[in-house]
């Protein structure tokens, strides 16, 4: 087992300095399976950490593991990517093993050792992945019969080596996941070839239809806002949500989770409005936005739990950075989850600012990234898309005065806010 309580704490410090991201990965529906986690060394100063004997992969999944993975996943499946020094480490007692998926570079030497190590992980209930995959070589041949996942990049290959070899992994009985999609044809695509999941951001790209309009019943949710966020009477807000029947069910099924507390089981509209008050049900309303009827759970959409998370993460960073001022922290929330609302209704960002009403701050961060809240936006966004955006996360720390350990720590707790939430009160 990694010992990380060495008395040295320069090596130690080390060890905690490192980057998180958390990338989906879904079935063919579009509903969530598993997580990629992404783990990436923060420099310090400018050298990069140097963690020697132990690799940096098997020090920084330790670390991130202690913390609490199942945080980080809920009821997901974790596939992490894990080199040839962490195969041969114990960093395995670290990770949830019924929900691990170990990922593999088709790259990394298939010598005895390793087999035999993925042999022994196998036996304690853990499975592979062999990633970045470009063909069916030797290498690839060896490890193959451990192998329940085969993850083959939109970038890295060609759509005829796609269509050669798909169909052999699939004959094989293996499980094909495509990764970095980043459009919708490059999905379909891949479903045209027989893919079981996806990762990559096609989910989260604002598919643009020219003079596109609010539906009535989104309308009617962001009137609802607004009466929430007004000084309008509860009877006036509950008159409003009954004219929706599935937001008022669930409304009563959210007072009614143990996240809320109610003593009681709640029947009444008016009970559950004055339960939950202004600022949850704003928050609440603002959710609802993004889920769809009847997705609940691993079906969930993506673009919800990705809407969820930020939401969550500017609150925290809010929080953190602007402690005597909770209004800025519920603004912060508010960016985060309208930053995905070009998306979500098919609009340019400009042209939802003209029928929703917000504070000039609110439409600088959402337009341009501009002012505070826009800094934190993109801090977020670059943590989403960590392995483009590395370089980006340092110097928005500094800007923060925000150390690697504390952004980990609210991401942390924003990913486990976001699973919660999805999962009881939508």
């Amino acid at each position: 087992m990694i010992d990380l309580s060495s008395n040295d704490s320069s090596r130690n410090l080390r060890v905690r300095e490192f980057y998180l991201g958390r990338q989906p990965i879904l079935d063919r529906q579009q509903g969530l399976v598993a997580y990629e986690l992404l783990f990436r060394n923060a420099p310090i100063g400018p050298a990069r950490i140097d963690t020697s004997p132990l690799s940096a992969t098997a020090a920084v999944i330790a670390h991130a593991s202690q913390l609490g993975v199942e945080r980080v996943i809920g009821e997901s499946l974790a596939f992490v990517n894990v080199d040839q020094d962490a195969i041969l480490s114990d960093i395995f007692g670290f990770l949830p093993r019924e929900k691990t998926v170990l990922e593999i570079d088709e790259t990394m030497q298939a010598t005895p050792a390793v087999l035999a190590r993925m042999a022994d992980l196998a036996t304690h209930g853990f499975r592979f992945a062999l990633v970045d995959v470009r063909g069916d070589s030797a290498q690839v041949q060896a490890m193959l019969p451990m192998i329940e996942f085969v993850k083959m990049s939109m970038r890295d290959t060609s759509p005829d080596m796609r269509a050669r070899t798909a169909p052999r992994f699939k004959r094989d009985g293996k499980q094909l996941i495509a990764e970095k999609v980043e459009t919708r044809e490059e999905f379909q695509n891949c479903l045209d070839l027989g893919f079981d999941y996806f990762q990559g951001f096609y989910f989260a790209r604002p598919a643009i239809m020219s003079g596109k309009k609010l539906t009535p019943s989104q309308l009617a949710l962001l009137e609802l806002m607004a009466l929430v966020t007004s000084d309008a009477d509860n009877p006036d807000i509950e008159r409003a949500i009954k004219r929706d029947v599935s937001l008022a069910l669930n409304l009563i099924r959210l007072v009614n989770t143990p996240a809320i507390g109610a003593r009681q089981r709640i029947d009444s509209l008016s009970q559950a409005v004055a339960i939950l008050g202004r600022r949850q049900l704003q928050r609440w309303l603002q959710i609802m936005l993004y889920a769809e009827p009847g997705k609940r759970g691993n079906n969930m959409t993506p673009l919800l739990l990705l809407a969820t998370t930020r939401g969550r993460l500017l609150e925290l960073l809010a929080q953190k950075l602007r402690p005597a001022h909770r209004h800025v922290a519920d603004i912060a929330f508010t960016v985060g989850i309208m930053s995905l609302m070009d998306t979500l209704f098919g609009m340019p960002m400009a042209e939802i600012m003209t029928q929703v009403a917000v504070s000039e701050e609110v439409s600088d961060a959402l337009l341009y990234r501009a002012g505070f809240f826009g800094d934190l936006l993109k801090l977020a966004e670059a943590l989403e898309r960590i392995e483009e955006n590395e370089e980006a996360i340092l110097p928005a720390l500094a800007d923060l005065a925000m150390s690697t350990q504390e952004l980990v720590e609210l991401e942390m707790a924003a990913f486990e806010w976001s699973d919660t939430v999805t999962r009881y009160a939508v």
